[in-house]
């Protein structure tokens, strides 16, 4: 977006012009941001890359509070994007109480929020799509969409994925990639790409029975006046962090090997430019551009990370675009002789009180909503305190879900997956079947209702704590902890396996968790097929109803250990 001069101007004028932690107006806020200063850029070269991922399926602006915890071990401690509040601030150089400050961090976030409103909206994003192919003119840009696109809201739950897929033809997007896709199904899935009218790219997506590519792996363009090759990529552990069984006959991987051939492929085709876009994550991302030789731009997504400009490794540089549709991502390239020489990158934070909404846009998503609007809008609580999920340890919708299960399922303790996805509430909120499935939209939402030892308590800890802080981010899943309900434990993210759980003990009682003794656990979206019990969504919905206003505390139940 700006060079990075302009950048940190840019943030220290709209400090000094909107004032601190919300002391000016909504309005006031408005008046001293616009539409034309998210657009202005130093533009580079002829070559315009727009990335946008993981909006799961939220058609309108959103509230999304940005995690208060993410930490990164081994190489990846202490750097982009593990980096949040005050020292993802001061790291950027973004004032506090500035817009940025709103749209990157969880700094004084409720008053920030009520400051500047919502983010996001897909018919923002058309408005800034749009404004940018005119400026550069549509031969030299390409749009990306980065996938977790389908799923995530009311209306993608009932419609199967129909009303992002029409909504998203009017953006016109060059290509994406996938994960919570696959979560419809092989043979939904097969129907929307064959109607789809743009590439689904994976390269790392085969086929069990002939070991064939499933997908296109590459497609090429002319932009800007160059060969340009976009290499896609999917979310390489969907069978393990999503059900194997809607999916059984296609494997996955990070497959690095296979990268690099259609790297290698797309160089003798005469690609000047080389994209991966990649549902990987941002460390994953962050090791392959070391393994892999010859990518100019990872386009990253996954897990929903941020930052304000592209971060450079080797020659490759790394884009990652947050989530909910808070941002559009932008790179710029100038390609000389056949290599990319210079470059410009940020992320556009959609305002969404600033930016004026398409009305081609705005009218379809008025139209694949009209049929749900009314139970969307149903209100079923309030919530007295800020509901939100980032954080890699809990979050307050789940700390909620976790009450909800283990009072509506007569359970002890109680299990929420570690999703990233899931909108945020703020303090005096009505509560609705939207914000709802916000939360638990997904096709595997049954509530089992189990027994389990304590030692298989720890193991199932461990085991999502390794996924979530391996030191090689080429075993990692990329989501957060699994959220516990009825439990306190401590976590130590640098230890190995098998050593990063302890102290597990009963909040109620505050005896520990014994090895041998039995608990009786609830939990939802086990990817286990088969499983027994209500959807989430009913049973929250029950749970909210009956208790009409919801009051979280604060969660202090998990003591995490020998980070910074």
């Amino acid at each position: 977006m700006f060079s990075r001069r302009q950048f940190l101007q840019w943030a220290a004028v709209t400090t000094a012009a909107t004032g601190y932690m919300g002391s000016l107006t909504r309005v006031a806020a408005q008046q001293r941001l616009t539409q034309d200063d998210l657009l202005k850029f130093d533009s580079k070269g002829s070559i315009t890359l727009l990335h946008f991922t993981d909006v799961h399926a939220q058609l309108k602006p959103v509230y999304f509070r940005p995690p208060s915890e993410n930490y990164g071990v081994g190489a990846f401690e202490g750097i982009p994007p593990h980096l949040v509040g005050e020292e993802f601030l001061s790291h950027f150089g973004i004032k506090r109480g500035s817009p940025l400050a709103y749209a990157h961090t969880m700094v004084d976030y409720v008053d920030m929020a009520r400051t500047y409103g919502r983010l996001g909206g897909l018919d923002r994003t058309a408005t800034l799509v749009k404004a940018i192919r005119a400026e550069r003119g549509d031969s030299n840009v390409l749009f990306l969409d980065g996938g977790d696109t389908w799923q995530g809201s009311y209306t993608s739950l009932k419609t199967n994925g129909q009303d992002m897929v029409d909504c998203m033809k009017l953006l016109k997007p060059d290509a994406m990639v996938g994960h919570w896709e696959f979560t419809f199904g092989e043979d939904r899935v097969k129907e929307i790409v064959d109607d789809l009218g743009y590439p689904f790219l994976a390269s790392n997506v085969f086929d069990t029975e002939w070991d064939e590519p499933v997908f296109e792996h590459t497609a090429f363009y002319e932009t800007g006046g160059h060969k340009v090759a976009v290499i896609g990529q999917a979310m390489p552990y969907t069978p393990i962090a999503n059900p194997r069984w809607m999916i059984p006959n296609w494997s996955f991987g990070i497959r690095p090997e296979v990268i690099q051939a259609n790297v290698d492929a797309a160089r003798e085709a005469g690609a000047a430019v080389v994209v991966l876009l990649s549902h990987n994550g941002f460390d994953v991302d962050q090791k392959l551009a070391t393994v892999v030789n010859g990518i100019d731009v990872i386009l990253t997504g996954h897990t929903h990370d941020a930052v304000p400009e592209a971060i450079k490794i080797g020659n490759t540089l790394l884009l990652s675009s947050g989530s909910h549709g808070k941002y559009l991502g932008r790179v710029d390239l100038e390609v000389k002789d056949g290599r990319v020489t210079d470059y410009n990158s940020a992320l556009i934070p959609v305002f969404s009180d600033v930016i004026d909404p398409d009305p081609e846009m705005a009218a379809k998503i008025d139209e694949v909503r009209a049929p749900y609007e009314d139970e969307c809008n149903r209100v079923i609580g309030k919530t007295s305190g800020l509901l939100y999920r980032r954080g890699n340890f809990n979050g307050t919708w789940d700390d909620l879900i976790c009450q909800g299960i283990m009072e509506e399922r007569d359970a002890e303790l109680a299990f929420s997956p570690g999703f990233r996805w899931g909108t945020t509430l703020l303090p005096g909120d009505d509560i609705t079947i939207d914000d709802l499935y916000n939360q638990t939209s997904m096709n595997y939402p049954s509530v089992y209702r189990l027994e389990f030892t304590g030692t298989q308590i720890k193991e199932i800890l461990e085991d999502v704590c390794d996924n979530l802080f391996n030191k090689d981010p080429f075993f990692q899943q990329g989501g957060d902890m699994v959220r516990v309900g009825g439990m306190a434990y401590s976590c130590a993210p640098k230890e190995s396996i098998g050593n990063r759980i302890s102290n597990m003990t009963m909040i109620k009682t505050g005896e520990p968790i014994e090895a041998d003794r039995s608990y009786v656990v609830a939990g939802w979206a086990s990817v286990n097929e088969g499983v027994e019990g209500p959807a989430v969504y009913d049973l929250m919905e029950n749970y909210i109803t009956r208790h009409k206003v919801i009051d979280i505390p604060r969660n202090d139940t998990v003591k995490v250990i020998g980070m910074n």
